[in-house]
């Protein structure tokens, strides 16, 4: 089978609200703030029916931090099986200390998705909302779009194209891929 392209989907503030302190994006503790952006849904639900699979690649320092559970955070992604057509979801549950391949702005989770898909990253596309999105799928070889966060302290990096949500970005990631199908 010839490789594919594929989503690669950031979780917190592309899928689910970030809770934001100070101009900074933090992940929901618990599962009881976990709550999926409007057109969410609708958005993935169009991605699948193109025909493009998705992939979930998330930070989650909480977890080395001893801030998260892994209870808590498989209760959230069980929410993301529940409503979203995804193929995958993978998580970093590093620190900025830690030594490891997997955490963005390395593609790590991007590569080793790819490996074990079959996906073609030239073709692909990473939606994300921090410059730490954009430099993991601009490392991996993608195409990337970034949610606008208005987060504080963030890089400016340039990607290839630029929305306010996911569900806004619909066409942007139709067209990059398509593109380069044709």
């Amino acid at each position: 089978m010839d490789p594919r392209p594929a989503v690669f989907l950031d979780r917190d503030g592309v899928l689910n609200r970030a809770i934001v302190r100070d101009g900074k994006p933090f992940s929901p503790m618990q599962v009881c703030e976990f709550r999926l952006l409007p057109g969410v849904v609708e958005t993935c639900d169009r991605l699948a029916a193109a025909g493009l699979p998705m992939v979930v690649v998330t930070n989650q320092p909480e977890v080395s931090r001893g801030r998260l559970s892994i209870d808590a955070l498989d209760d959230m992604h069980a929410e993301l099986w529940r409503r979203l057509p995804i193929t995958e979801v993978i998580v970093c549950p590093h620190d900025n200390a830690d030594i490891c391949s997997c955490r963005k702005p390395l593609p790590g989770m991007i590569l080793d998705a790819a490996q074990r898909h079959n996906f073609d990253l030239s073709r692909s596309v990473m939606v994300g909302d921090r410059a730490s999105d954009v430099k993991a799928g601009t490392a991996a070889g993608c195409m990337t779009i970034r949610i606008g966060s208005g987060y504080r302290d963030e890089d400016d990096v340039t990607a290839d194209g630029h929305a306010d949500s996911l569900q806004d970005a619909l066409p942007l990631i139709l067209q990059l891929i398509l593109q380069l199908t044709r």
